[in-house]
């Protein structure tokens, strides 16, 4: 049996102070507030864009304080085509959720992190989904809405525990590659430590304006982002050290 030689302090502090390069994530281009999509003949272009105005009702004004009438005004469309593309308000509220997550899980697929040694897999990970989260705040917000409902609407899509299940065995991975380099501890569990990294990016989006009025802080500045960042970054590589 190979006995894997211990991590040294200087070899751990090599990933908790410097991050390895890791993909940016792709800022999806939003329409700007008041603009009116063009009109299309192109029913998944239309099913888009529904979609995409949906994501920012619900998570402004939540699943009741939501109007379909004002979704179906901005996208050009009318309140009878959503209902046939999704069936009802609640419908098109869980299919919301649906392609939230199932934009963070693709980002996620998206990274050849098997190429990676584990700990700048890892960072890479955490890194991605730190950016993702501060970049799609209303992905935050319809996760929270959810929440108020006891994710009711959630266990109805039958589809999105398998869309998430491979976040877990991502992070499995790579502990698994780490324990046998000795740069993780073995014994961790991959969903406890998934919760941990979400937690983690997902807290200061959703409480950034209570922190930033509370403490008078402008947590969205690149000096506050880049130190929370980091600060993940160090929370989570220190928790896997052997």
């Amino acid at each position: 049996m190979k006995i894997a030689k211990p991590i040294t302090a200087q070899a751990r502090d090599k990933h908790v102070h410097a991050s390895p390069s890791v993909p940016k994530v792709r800022k999806l281009k939003r329409r700007p507030v008041g603009e009116l999509p063009s009109r299309t003949n192109d029913p998944e272009r239309t099913k888009a864009d529904i979609l995409d105005v949906a994501s920012r009702e619900f998570a402004e004004k939540g699943l009741s304080g939501a109007s379909v009438n004002e979704i179906a005004q901005v996208t050009r469309t009318s309140k009878r085509m959503i209902y046939y593309y999704f069936g009802s308000k609640e419908g098109l509220y869980r299919k919301v959720i649906e392609e939230n997550y199932r934009k963070l899980r693709a980002l996620d697929a998206s990274m050849d992190l098997d190429k990676l040694a584990p700990l700048d897999a890892l960072v890479a990970l955490v890194s991605v989904s730190f950016d993702f989260h501060h970049d799609h705040p209303e992905f935050v917000r319809l996760v929270m809405v959810e929440n108020i409902h006891h994710a009711r609407h959630t266990a109805e899509l039958p589809n999105l525990n398998q869309l998430n299940i491979g976040a877990i065995e991502t992070l499995r991975k790579i502990c698994n590659r780490g324990v046998e380099a000795g740069v993780i501890r073995s014994g961790i569990d991959p969903l406890a430590l998934h919760i941990t990294i979400s937690a983690l990016c997902f807290h200061h989006v959703a409480n950034r304006y209570t922190l930033s009025t509370i403490f008078g802080n402008d947590m969205t500045s690149k000096a506050a982002l880049a130190t929370r960042r980091q600060i993940v970054i160090d929370t989570v590589v220190r928790y896997v050290a052997p």
